[in-house]
């Protein structure tokens, strides 16, 4: 068995206890600013700064350091109108067939319907996938350990770091979504797990008056 290799933590930054107070207030303040959007403008955002971000989320933590997971970053307008066509067919299908009335009933408040005209609005679509396991050099299968939580881990940085760029994100979920396989030309050893939809929010974006919990409801300190 390969032994493991291990260096210095050279790259730990600690902090008095005064100034990690103040940081963990500051970054707690700024990602309660964020939002999930449904309307966006058009207008262009640099490549450079989804780069930086994907790079980001893929700095997260994963099961054995598998990393199992792909961003497909769309801008086309063709490929994103591909996208609309196929993501609304599945929601047109949800809404009228396949979701309960308990499931309607919590999405009411959010104001959502089958309509996604912001997947062919917004400047990027980061498709993210999971890999249940990798394609070895000899050919055969390589599984991987904890992809669910992993990926999620990686598309909650991702989230973080394009919100702290400047710019809005919604998460969304089609199900099904195989159509993004076939549309993106992804592996069949990949699944969809789901769409960021990014960019800047247009200048009349609301968002719905929904409440957080609070620290009390969602903590135990034992």
């Amino acid at each position: 068995m390969e032994q493991p290799l291990f260096t210095s933590l050279a790259d730990y930054q600690e902090y008095p206890a005064d100034e990690m107070t103040a940081r963990a207030a500051e970054f707690n303040a700024e990602i309660r600013r964020r939002r999930s959007v449904r309307s966006f403008s058009s207008r262009a955002i640099p490549r450079t700064v989804i780069e930086q971000c994907i790079a980001a989320a893929g700095a997260a933590p994963s099961g054995a350091n598998q990393q199992p997971w792909h961003f497909a970053v769309v801008s086309d307008p063709a490929t994103k109108r591909k996208i609309r066509l196929a993501a609304e067919a599945e929601e047109r299908e949800f809404y009228t067939r396949r979701a309960t009335t308990e499931w309607l009933k919590a999405l009411a408040p959010l104001g959502t319907d089958a309509n996604k005209p912001f997947l062919e609005t917004a400047p990027y679509l980061i498709a993210v996938f999971a890999q249940p396991f990798s394609i070895g050099p000899d050919g055969g299968r390589v599984k991987h350990y904890y992809v669910a939580e992993s990926v999620g881990i990686a598309v909650g940085i991702l989230i973080t770091a394009l919100h702290h760029a400047g710019l809005a994100t919604l998460t969304h979920t089609p199900s099904p979504m195989a159509f993004l396989t076939r549309i993106l030309n992804r592996p069949a050893h990949e699944r969809p797990y789901l769409l960021v939809v990014t960019g800047y929010p247009a200048d009349d974006a609301q968002t719905p008056v929904v409440a957080k919990k609070s620290l009390e409801e969602i903590a135990s300190f034992i």
